[in-house]
This record gives C-alpha cells, sequence and structure tokens, in this order.
C-alpha cells in the first residue's frame, strides 16, 4: 500500500477532490432526508424544475451522468409516487417527456428550503468562488472528454467485423 507522501501532487489533488465530492454528497443527503427525498430524486426535480425545454430520460441521463437505464427507472418510481408524469412525444413517438407534477412541484420547493449544503461556498470570497468555477469547468471538460474516451461506443463490434 502506497505511503501518502509517496503521492504526486495530481493524486494528492484527486484525493482531496474526492473527499470534498463524497463529504458534500453526504451532507446533500443528510439535509434532503429531512424533507423525505433522496439525492437521486432530488437530481431529477431540480433539472426539470429548472429546464427551460422539456426533458426526456436521455437528456437527465447526460445531465446527471448515470446510464439511461438507471434514469428511466428512477423516473418510473418517481411518477409511481406522483413526483413525476411521462407522456410519449407526438412528433418522435419513441421519445418520453418528463415533467413536475403538482407533488413532485412541491417537492421541488421543500428541497429548496434545504440549501445549506448548496450553499457551502459561502465560506468563500466571491473571487475564490469565481476562480473554484472555472477550474471545476476546468476539471469537467476534461473529465467528459476522458469519459468519452473510455466508455465504449455502441459501435464498436463493427469496427472490428
Amino acid at each position: 500500500m502506497p505511503n501518502p507522501a509517496d503521492l504526486n501532487e495530481d493524486e494528492k489533488t484527486w484525493e482531496t477532490v474526492f473527499r470534498t465530492a463524497a463529504a458534500l454528497e453526504r451532507t446533500r443527503q443528510l439535509e434532503l432526508s429531512r424533507v423525505g427525498i433522496r439525492l437521486p430524486q432530488a437530481a431529477i426535480l431540480h433539472f426539470l424544475g429548472t429546464s427551460r425545454e422539456p426533458l426526456t430520460p436521455v437528456k437527465l441521463s447526460r445531465l446527471i451522468h448515470k446510464k439511461r437505464h438507471t434514469i428511466t427507472a428512477l423516473v418510473h418510481r418517481m411518477e409511481a409516487q406522483g413526483l413525476v408524469s411521462t407522456e410519449k412525444d407526438m412528433a418522435r413517438k419513441n421519445w418520453l417527456r418528463v415533467s413536475l407534477t403538482k407533488k413532485g412541484k412541491a417537492a421541488f420547493r421543500r428541497q429548496l428550503s434545504e440549501r445549506t449544503a448548496m450553499n457551502i461556498t459561502a465560506c468563500l470570497s466571491r473571487q475564490e468562488v469565481a476562480t473554484l468555477n472555472r477550474i471545476m469547468r476546468k476539471l469537467y471538460l476534461a473529465t467528459d472528454e476522458m469519459r468519452r474516451e473510455m466508455e465504449p461506443s455502441p459501435y464498436d463490434h463493427l469496427l472490428r467485423l
């Protein structure tokens, strides 16, 4: 097992980012438990509640970085709970449009009442927040590119023929 002193700067930074993200996620989960919502549900409610366009399970999966079938299953469970509704897109019959129900809008408002974890950057100056946002955007874009290179394409098997 490597000694923490043997880690290079990139590995130490990865550890810090990972631990911070895990701590934030756990804190947000505890916060949401007070209003009876789980983190994956809160993510769906957030994107549906803030989107200017209709969303499909595929768009939601891209926004949340989860597999399409995982989001589809979550959407169907949330529909059974009365939080969202789905309807077939008349122009593209194989698409499902997802929208908030009245109960879903109320749940979205409830989760917004618990925002301590989301406002964690209040401990930073405006300049630090701006710098953090620039850094996080750069890391996000690099990660997205790396993920695309690593993720198998559904057409890989055709290229091997």
